[in-house]
This record gives C-alpha cells, structure tokens and sequence, in this order.
C-alpha cells in the first residue's frame, strides 16, 4: 500500500527472468521515496530492493553483475530504453512500469 513516503510502481519481468521472481511476470510494489542515504530511489536502489525483498531464487548473478543489471538484460521504464532516461540514475516516479528482458537464452 502507499503511503506519502513510497511510490507505488509496477515491475515486470519475462524472458525466463520471472523464474527468479517465483515465476511472478508482474509484482505490484510500494518502495520508498528516498533510498538508504536520503537520496531520491533510482534504478539502481530497485536493482538492490529486488534482490534482497523480491527475489526467492539464490541465483542473483542471472540478475545482476558487479551491482547493476547483468548485460543481455533489457530495461524498458515506461516503455523506453532506460538508456534514454539516464539507466541506473533514473529516479523512479509514483505510476512507473519498469520492465526488465533477458535476451539470454541458452540453445
């Protein structure tokens, strides 16, 4: 639930990354406004709070490496490339829909 101090959002996975996130495309989530240090939460910070709230499976390296989102992994904020908003910097707005696809497959 939202409050004044959090941002309701939505996160979404596919890709095989729902895996991850038992099996769950679409998580409705409440974070909060400012991060750990007080500044404005961004991607990287949802990044973090995926990890340690969201994600069951112990296999964090198909998610992330070295602390940000694992290459071959797209993310789409409101349905734009996340490097046209400033990619882990983007500080994250009350409504946004961050969508993350993997583009790895094994074969």
């Amino acid at each position: 639930m939202a409050t004044d101090n959090t941002l309701p959002i939505t996160v979404e996975f596919s890709g095989g990354l729902e895996m991850l996130f038992s099996n769950e495309r679409k998580h409705s989530l409440s974070i909060p406004i400012n991060d750990e240090t007080g500044t404005r939460s961004n991607i990287a910070y949802l990044v973090r709070h995926l990890c340690e709230n969201v994600m069951k499976d112990p296999r964090k390296d198909m998610f992330v490496l070295d602390g940000t989102v694992r290459p071959g992994i797209l993310v789409l904020i409101n349905d734009a490339d996340w490097e046209l908003e400033g990619e882990e910097k983007y500080e994250i707005q009350k409504g946004d829909n961050i969508l993350f696809v993997s583009t790895l497959h094994g074969g």
